[in-house]
C-alpha cells in the first residue's frame, strides 16, 4: 500500500504527471532528460527534481546508453497502481459504466 501512496502522491504534481504521460507515450525506449524538457519546457534542474521523484516513487526506471541516460514509464508498477485501485472498486458487482460488459455475463 505504501508504493500505491508514494506513486499517487507523486503523480499528483502537474509537471510529474506531464513527464510520466510523455513516457508512457514515448514506450520501452523512452527519453533522454533532454528530449524530455524540450517536449514539456521545462528547466533541467527542474525535470531533474521531477525524474528523481518519480524514480523514487517506483514509476520511472533508467538505463545507461553510452553517456545517454534513458527514462521508461515502468508500466508494470503503474499497472500494480492500477490493479491496487481496481481491486475492490465494485465489491464483487458489474461496474460496467455503459451496462454492456455486465449484459453479457
Amino acid at each position: 500500500m505504501n508504493t500505491v501512496i508514494a506513486a499517487l502522491s507523486a503523480l499528483a504534481q502537474e509537471s510529474r504527471l506531464a513527464i510520466f504521460r510523455s513516457l508512457v507515450v514515448a514506450g520501452p525506449e523512452g527519453m533522454t532528460p533532454s528530449a524530455l524538457s524540450e517536449a514539456l519546457s521545462l528547466a533541467p534542474a527542474t525535470l531533474s527534481f521531477h525524474l528523481k521523484e518519480l524514480v523514487q516513487a517506483g514509476l520511472l526506471r533508467k538505463r545507461q546508453d553510452g553517456r545517454y541516460i534513458h527514462y521508461q514509464a515502468d508500466f508494470e508498477a503503474m499497472s500494480g497502481v492500477i490493479e491496487y485501485l481496481t481491486e475492490n472498486c465494485c465489491q464483487g458487482q458489474c461496474c460496467d459504466i455503459d451496462g454492456t460488459a455486465c449484459a453479457a455475463s
